[in-house]
């Protein structure tokens, strides 16, 4: 297993509904964990690189709705 951080910026505070959408990318097999830094505007998601790629996670973020303004290097 290959564990990779990747940072987001987002442009919006997430609604309800976007967080709930972000939990339930917790249950894709490779995402290990993820959490906000909301004075930063930040979301970090840890994931097994052997199972997911950058370009996938990225995806799945934008797919729950939240409006990503852009990934940031660690």
């Amino acid at each position: 297993m290959t564990t990779v951080e990747i940072f987001y910026h987002y442009a919006t505070p997430p609604s309800e509904t976007v967080a709930f959408a972000l939990a339930k990318i917790h249950e894709v097999y490779g995402i290990r964990r993820f959490s906000f830094d909301r004075e930063a505007h930040t979301l970090c998601v840890e994931y097994d690189a052997t199972r997911l790629n950058a370009d996938g996670v990225t995806q799945l973020v934008r797919k729950a709705g939240l409006e990503i303004a852009e990934e940031l290097l660690p």
